[in-house]
C-alpha cells in the first residue's frame, strides 16, 4: 500500500513524520493517516509534495516495483543517489549544491 512505501522511505531517508510534513507541506495528520492506512486515497499533489521531499520519482511511491528505465537505475550508480539524498536530507540546498560543483570546477582549472 502507498501508505506503507512513504513510511518505509522516509525512514530509509531518516526522517521523522514531522520533518516530512513540514518539509512537504502537507498535514501531519493526513501523512500519519496515510501511513497507518487510515486513508488511502491520497491525492496526485499530495505524493508529489512528499516524493520530491524524499527525493523520489512518485512511481516509488505508487507502484511495488518500478520499471527500470528511470535515469537514476539506468545512468548513475546507488553511491551517487546515496550521496544526493545524503546532501539534501542535511539541508544542502540546490544551489548550495551547484556553488560547490562551479567552485570545484574553478579550483581544478587552477591546477
Amino acid at each position: 500500500m502507498i501508505g506503507e512505501r512513504v513510511k518505509r522511505y522516509r525512514k530509509e531517508a531518516g526522517m521523522t513524520l514531522t520533518e516530512l510534513a513540514d518539509k512537504a507541506g502537507v498535514a501531519k495528520s493526513y501523512l500519519s493517516a496515510l501511513e497507518r492506512n487510515i486513508q488511502t486515497n491520497p491525492s496526485i499533489q499530495f505524493l508529489e509534495k512528499v516524493a520530491n521531499v524524499l527525493g523520489l520519482s512518485i512511481d516509488y511511491l505508487l507502484k511495488d516495483q518500478v520499471d527500470n528505465v528511470s535515469i537514476v537505475d539506468e545512468d548513475i550508480d546507488k553511491e551517487w543517489v546515496n550521496l544526493v539524498q545524503e546532501a539534501m536530507n542535511s539541508g544542502v540546498s540546490k544551489e548550495e549544491f551547484r556553488d560547490f560543483l562551479e567552485f570545484n570546477k574553478w579550483k581544478m582549472k587552477q591546477k
